[in-house]
C-alpha cells in the first residue's frame, strides 16, 4: 500500500492522563500537564459565538477547542460541509488548556455561553463527568455511535456511574523519544532508531545518563532534552499510579514515584541536560526553530508541534525511538452541551469527527493517534510517514509504543498537580533554583490550588 506522508503542520497541544492496561495494540491515556499546548489561536476565554443559522440559511455548528485539535487543518470540516450542504462549521480556539478549561467550567456551571461542541482534555474529564454531566448530552444515544468503536478504557473515562457517556474520544498519545539524528551523530551517539532505543531501554535513569554522554560532545549551544517539563511528564506517564490512588485519594506527595520523577528531572536540569524554557511557550518554540535540543519526550501529536515550529532544513533530520518505559501523554473528548442551539446536528458532527475513518485521516494529516481501534488497520495509519521523520514508519511504531501502557487512575485535579510540578517546579531548577526550593514551591502552589 502507498505510504501517507504527514505534511508540515503546527499540531496541538498538551494533554492527557491515565489509561488501562490492555492486550490490544493501543492502551492507555495519561494526564497531560495543564494545558501544555502548542496551538494556533488566541488565548482568549473562548466565548460563545453560537448561532442557529447564517445569512445563507445554513445551520452553523460551533466548536470550542484548545490547542490545535487539527480537524480544520486536516480538511475534515470542509469534507463534512460538502457531505452536508446545509451545515457550516466554525471553531473558536484557545491555545492553552489552562486558559480554556476554567472558562468552560464557568459556562457549564451557569449553563450559558457554551459552544455547540466543547472539547475536554483527558486531565479534566473525570471532573467534568463527576460535576457537569447533567449539562451535557448522553452521546451513547447519538446516531451512529457504538461504544465498541473506541478503546474500552477511553469510552469509560467519559462515562458516568449511571451509564451516560458525555464525551467521545478523539486521540491518545503513546510515548516515544524523538531525536535529531544529526545532533546525535555530532555528539558521537548512534543514530539508528533500534540502537538508540537500546541505549535507555527499561530505565529513565539510563536516558539521563545518555544525556550526560551527549553533553560531553554536544554541538555548541544545544542541550540533550528540550525541557524539564517534558521529561517529568514522560516519566510519570509510565507509572501505575501518579497523583491519585485507586480509591480516588490525592497521593502526589506520598507516592514515592512522583518524588523520584521530580528528583531525577531536577538532577538532569541541574546538570544542564535540559533547556530552561517552559514547553509550549514562545521561548520554547524558538528553541525548536533554532535546533537547540537533540531529543524530546514525544507522543505522536508532538511531531506536529515540532513540524509547526521548525525551519524546513530540519525536516528529515528527526527520528523516533522507543521510550524507556511505555507511557501515554494526551487525549481529548468532544462533548455537546444540552443548552446548545443545534444539539442534534452537533451530536451528528461529533460522531462523524470521532469515527475510525476520520481519526485515521486526522493521524495522516496531523499526527493525532486514534483512540478508535478500527483505525489501526486503515492505510492512513499503517502507511503513515512524516516529513519531520522521513521514512520512519510512525503508524506502526506508535501502535507498538502503546502496548502495555499502565492503568493510571485519573483524578479531578490531575491537571493542576501536573502543571504545578512542571511550570512551578522542575523548570525552576533549570533556571537556577535548588531542587529542594523547586519542590517546596511546586507543592505549595499545588496545595493552594487544590484548596480553591
Amino acid at each position: 500500500m502507498r505510504a501517507r506522508t504527514l505534511p508540515h503542520s503546527g499540531l496541538r497541544k498538551g494533554r492527557g492522563i491515565p489509561a488501562v492496561r490492555r492486550a490490544m495494540t493501543v492502551a492507555a491515556v495519561v494526564s497531560l500537564g495543564a494545558g501544555l499546548l502548542a496551538g494556533c489561536a488566541d488565548d482568549g476565554d473562548g466565548g460563545s459565538n453560537s448561532s442557529s443559522g447564517d445569512s445563507e440559511g445554513k445551520t452553523t455548528i460551533t466548536l470550542g477547542l484548545f490547542g490545535t485539535q487539527g480537524f480544520k487543518e486536516a480538511g475534515l470540516y470542509a469534507e463534512y460541509e460538502k457531505l452536508n450542504p446545509d451545515i457550516k462549521i466554525a471553531e473558536t480556539v484557545v491555545e492553552r488548556n489552562e486558559n480554556y478549561y476554567p472558562a468552560l467550567v464557568n459556562r457549564l456551571t451557569s449553563n450559558s455561553g457554551l459552544q455547540d461542541i466543547q472539547a475536554v482534555e483527558v486531565g479534566n474529564i473525570a471532573e467534568v463527568v463527576e460535576t457537569q454531566s447533567s449539562k451535557l448530552m448522553d452521546l451513547s444515544k447519538a446516531e451512529g455511535v457504538e461504544s465498541g468503536n473506541w478503546l474500552d478504557w477511553k469510552w469509560k473515562q467519559a462515562t458516568t456511574k449511571d451509564g451516560q457517556t458525555i464525551g467521545l474520544g478523539t486521540d491518545v498519545g503513546p510515548m516515544a523519544i524523538c531525536y535529531r539524528k544529526d545532533l546525535f551523530e555530532k555528539a558521537g551517539l548512534p543514530t539508528d532508531r533500534e540502537e538508540v532505543s537500546k541505549l535507555w531501554a527499561g530505565s529513565w535513569e539510563k536516558l539521563v545518563e545518555v544525556g550526560r554522554d551527549y553533553q560531553k560532545k554536544a554541538p555548541e549551544g544545544t542541550t540533550f532534552l528540550d525541557s524539564p517539563g517534558g521529561l517529568i511528564n514522560a516519566i510519570l506517564s509510565s507509572e501505575e499510579e501518579k497523583f491519585y490512588n485507586a480509591s480516588g485519594e490525592v497521593t502526589y506527595k506520598t507516592n514515592p514515584k512522583v518524588k523520584d520523577a521530580f528528583d531525577l528531572t531536577a538532577e538532569a536540569a541541574e546538570d544542564g541536560l535540559t533547556g530552561n524554557q517552559t514547553q509550549f511557550q514562545p521561548a520554547w518554540d524558538t528553541t525548536i526553530a533554532n535546533s537547540k535540543f537533540a531529543a524530546v519526550s514525544c507522543p505522536p501529536w508532538m511531531l506536529g508541534t515540532i513540524m509547526g515550529k521548525s525551519k524546513p532544513e530540519s525536516f528529515g533530520k528527526w527520528d523516533v525511538a522507543s521510550a524507556p518505559k511505555p507511557g501515554n501523554w494526551g487525549g481529548t473528548f468532544l462533548s455537546v452541551p444540552k443548552s446548545g442551539k443545534n444539539t442534534e446536528e452537533a451530536a451528528k458532527l461529533v460522531a462523524w469527527l470521532t469515527a475510525p475513518e476520520q481519526q485515521a485521516k486526522l493521524f495522516a494529516k496531523q499526527g493525532s493517534f486514534p483512540s478508535a481501534p478500527g483505525a489501526y488497520e486503515l492505510p492512513q495509519v499503517t502507511g503513515a510517514k512524516n516529513e519531520l521523520t522521513g521514512d520512519a514508519p510512525i503508524g506502526e511504531f506508535f501502535a507498538k509504543a502503546a502496548e502495555d501502557v499502565p492503568n493510571q487512575p485519573i483524578g479531578p485535579k490531575d491537571q493542576i498537580i501536573q502543571q504545578g510540578l512542571t511550570d512551578n517546579g522542575v523548570i525552576l531548577v533549570a533556571q537556577g533554583k535548588s531542587p529542594e526550593e523547586a519542590w517546596e514551591t511546586a507543592t505549595k502552589t499545588i496545595d493552594n490550588n487544590l484548596d480553591k
